[in-house]
């Protein structure tokens, strides 16, 4: 490294401060240092004076010398009070009195023109000024200017006695110019030193500001659990946080120092990451890591530095979000396990209307079996086979049976009425035949609708809403008509079809159908009703399934499609939860309306038409 003046010299004058001093502010730091720079530069002012002395007329030496007498001393306590005193302005003092008062004493006896106008006396409120500030130097200044422009020539003309006071015009007019220049001296100094206490107060605050800016920005930093470092276009480490440094403690097992190169970002993916951030882009990437502690996902990003227009580097901000993929993996499973519950449930929905179907239908198919049975036991079939036998024992004398046996006689008669009475009973079991075959017909249309239904689940197909809102409600017709539960369609306009899956569609409406069965067998009201509505709301279709019911209290709305939640006593709480998704999952939405307790509830289904 090359030597410097100007360090030199700074090491010198801080060799001679204390160490309290040097841990100074700037401003109160430089002037310990110009304070100390110039007593010995008036050291070597004042020496370089007595070696002159010997040149000065015999009268004037004394005066000179003891001029340069009262200047050692008064410098030779400056470095010691310096030292000593907690602050500077009596070692300044000291200095600019002692500087003063040799000006003065070596000047006063030369009676030479241009005597009072030395140059060192415009050091003086320059000196006094930043050493002492404007009015503790202008105390000096008047000094000197009092001295300049009346004493000096006051003194060496005995104050009239010795000489006319004004005999030199020119001389009085040097020494008022000096006075003058020392004004102007201590003027420009104070304008010097205001501008320079502006402008240092004004970077005080700046820097305070800056300070605390920094100082927020470095606890903002600390405190949060995400990783933050500044790399620079090699990679480097150039700073980073405290959480940075505890996980490349655990990682790495060593502290994590600025300069290093991170390890994982060599990898090509990383690394190439760093690199498009390096052009100027913010990246983002989520990276496994493999550790012997364990598997960690990492989320991290890049961000470009810029300085002067170009890239300079990059801050990289990292956080372990392995627990969320965690916690999402499990919210993903038990989402497919609610969706798998749901529709087992939804099945069971289906089932149960089915079975209601089906066994209420069966009860006919019993009645009509039995009166068919009944019928058959009591037919007067047997009869007949009677009338035969009769027949087969006088095959031989039919003529003679039919004209001379009393049994003969009423055989016309007894077919007659026994035709008469097999037409009836055949009537009889084909009628109940008639009702058996359509109740087993009926049967078969809604076992036949469950499979046509449950067949294409999962596969989207056009669907015509209101068609499939009557399934729906053939699954619950034998309880609604049970229940007394009036029915009423509100079709309106003809709607156009739907892109969904029809068995999920399915699901949702049975399952809203069901909410309204109880919610109007709980009210316990005689005039049941439900509504259904199907209707085009621009590009949405809307479907509308309102009761009369029980209906829901304000509190519950908020929460009535949350997970869990159900106001039945033996409900399960996911039926209208998992509806809730599979509306969202059609591309649509659920949603429901009640005034209140016993004023029924509307649940709406929207779905979209494209």
């Amino acid at each position: 490294m090359s030597w410097s003046p100007r360090a030199w010299l700074l090491e010198r004058l801080d060799a001679r401060l204390t160490p309290e001093q040097r841990r100074l502010p700037p401003g109160e730091l430089w002037r310990y240092r110009v304070l100390l720079g110039a007593t010995g530069l008036l050291f070597l002012l004042n020496a370089l004076y007595l070696f002159a002395i010997p040149t000065y007329p015999p009268g004037e030496r004394l005066p000179q010398a003891l001029a340069a007498g009262v200047c050692v001393v008064g410098y030779g306590l400056v470095p010691t009070l310096v030292r000593r005193l907690s602050s500077p302005t009596l070692p300044a003092f000291f200095l600019c009195a002692s500087l003063a008062a040799g000006f003065i004493l070596g000047t006063v006896s030369v009676d030479r023109p241009g005597a009072v106008s030395h140059a060192v006396g415009m050091l003086i409120p320059a000196l006094a000024v930043y050493l002492l500030g404007p009015r503790r130097g202008f105390f000096f200044t008047a000094l000197l200017v009092l001295y300049a422009a009346l004493f000096h020539q006051l003194y060496h003309s005995g104050f009239g006695r010795v000489r006319p006071l004004f005999r030199d015009p020119g001389v009085w007019m040097s020494n008022l110019i000096t006075a003058l220049s020392l004004l102007l001296s201590w003027a420009l100094s104070w304008l010097y030193s205001t501008v320079r206490e502006e402008s240092h107060a004004a970077l005080e605050r700046a820097l305070k500001t800056l300070h605390e800016s920094e100082g927020k920005l470095v606890s903002l930093i600390e405190s949060t659990e995400d990783v933050v470092m500044a790399l620079d276009r090699e990679g480097r480490v150039v700073t980073a946080n405290q959480r940075a440094r505890e996980v490349a403690e655990h990682f790495y097992g060593k502290a994590l120092e600025p300069g290093e190169n991170l390890e994982w970002l060599s990898s090509p993916g990383l690394w190439d990451m760093f690199v498009e951030a390096l052009s100027g882009k913010r990246t983002r990437v989520e990276i496994p890591l493999a550790m012997p502690t364990g598997s960690w996902t990492l989320d991290v990003t890049f961000n470009p530095v810029w300085q002067g227009g170009q890239v300079v580097g990059a801050t990289l901000f990292s956080r372990d979000i392995t627990e969320h993929k965690e916690a999402e993996a499990r919210l993903s499973e038990l989402h497919r396990s609610l969706v798998d519950v749901s529709r087992h449930a939804g099945m069971a929905e289906i089932a149960t209307g089915v079975l209601h179907n089906v066994g209420n239908t069966l009860n006919s198919v019993n009645v009509s079996a039995n009166l068919v049975v009944e019928r058959l036991r009591a037919s007067r079939a047997a009869g007949l086979d009677r009338a035969v036998e009769l027949l087969r024992e006088n095959g031989s004398r039919l003529g003679a049976f039919f004209e001379e046996d009393p049994r003969g006689r009423q055989f016309p008669a007894y077919l007659a009425a026994l035709s008469g009475q097999l037409a009836q009973e055949r009537e009889t079991v084909l009628e109940e035949l008639r009702r058996l075959t359509e109740s087993v017909d009926h049967i078969k249309s809604v076992v036949s609708m469950q499979q046509e239904h449950a067949r294409f689940a999962g596969v989207l197909e056009r669907v015509e809403v209101p068609g499939l809102l009557d399934d729906a409600m053939r699954l619950h017709a034998v309880s609604f008509e049970r229940l007394g539960i009036q029915m009423r369609r509100e079709y309106g306009a003809p709607v156009p079809a739907v892109m969904v899956d029809r068995h999920k569609l399915l699901q949702i409406l049975v399952n809203l159908l069901s909410n309204a069965r109880h919610a109007l067998l709980d009210s316990g009201r005689p005039d049941k009703q439900l509504t259904l509505r199907v209707e085009q709301a621009g590009e949405r279709l809307r479907i509308s399934v309102a009761d009369n019911g029980v209906g829901i209290a304000p509190e519950h709305l908020q929460r009535l499609f949350t997970q869990g939640f159900t106001t039945k006593k033996d409900g399960h709480g996911f039926g209208l939860h998992i509806s809730a998704l599979s509306a969202e999952e059609l591309g649509g939405g659920l949603q429901c309306e009640s005034a209140g307790p016993g004023q029924g509830a509307t649940f709406t289904l929207e779905l979209p038409l494209a």
